[in-house]
């Protein structure tokens, strides 16, 4: 055998006797936690509508009579130049989605206009939650109310004045 090939096999024979000697690499384990969060859709039923019932305008000249029912439903309307009768209510709506997640509400005020005239309109200043918790999971869902509140001056033009308002909830 040549010499160059002989040193070769030699370095080989070496080499494979140092590795088969090594101790092995130490492997390394880390263990982390893994989550994951599932919610479900949210649905959101309207299931009754405001009503601050009916209002008569007093005599004489006057301005800043509110007229506002609470998400509990109590009614205030003690101006002494107003006179408020009929059947008032807060809206309720219901939300289901996923148990214990906080849902955020979202309701801006609403334009209601005049039926008998569209350029007459009243700004109805809305009173929501900004936010629920859920208590279960899917139906029956969690109640909450949106109350509200007009104000009303003698120069108030006369009319049915009707709108609608869009509640947003989300995650």
């Amino acid at each position: 055998m040549r010499r160059p090939a002989r040193l070769t096999i030699a370095a080989i024979a070496i080499l494979a006797g140092l590795l088969a000697g090594a101790a092995p690499g130490r492997a390394a384990t880390q263990t982390v936690q893994v989550s994951a969060s599932v919610t479900k859709p949210l649905v959101l039923t309207a299931s009754q509508s405001l009503d601050l019932g009916t209002v008569l305008l007093g005599p004489g000249t006057w301005s800043g009579a509110t007229i506002r029912i609470s998400r509990a439903g109590a009614f205030t309307c003690n101006n002494a130049n107003v006179t408020c009768s009929g059947a008032t209510r807060a809206a309720i709506y219901n939300i289901s989605g996923t148990n214990r997640q906080t849902v955020r509400i979202t309701a801006p005020n609403v334009t209601l206009v005049s039926q008998s005239d569209p350029s007459n309109t009243l700004t109805l200043v809305l009173d929501s939650p900004a936010s629920v918790t859920l208590t279960n999971s899917g139906p029956p869902g969690t109640n909450f109310s949106i109350g509200g509140s007009i104000s009303l001056s003698s120069s108030t033009p006369g009319g049915l004045y009707s709108g609608t308002f869009n509640v947003t909830v989300d995650y």
